[in-house]
């Protein structure tokens, strides 16, 4: 019996990657069968790709705090260096 799998846009980010931890684990075992491989191996590239939306959409919403030597504090949009 298959476990059915959620819709990989409504999972959370940590559900997301521990799912893709999972089909790494099995896929480097080696006893996965071919057909099972290549679909465990699509679901993993969306699982990915949905962290990677994630973690974008985090860093988009991360505001860097700064306080200027005359003490304002100012709000800036977080810039990865």
């Amino acid at each position: 019996m298959a476990v059915k799998k959620s819709a990989v846009e409504t999972l959370t980010f940590e559900s997301a990657l521990d799912e893709l931890q999972d089909i790494v684990k099995n896929l480097e075992t080696g006893k996965t069968a071919l057909e099972d491989s290549i679909a465990a191996y699509e679901r993993g590239i969306a699982l990915k790709n949905h962290c990677e939306k994630k973690l974008s959409e985090a860093r988009s919403k991360i505001e860097k705090i700064s306080v200027s030597s005359d003490g304002k504090v100012s709000v800036a949009p977080f810039e990865q260096e």
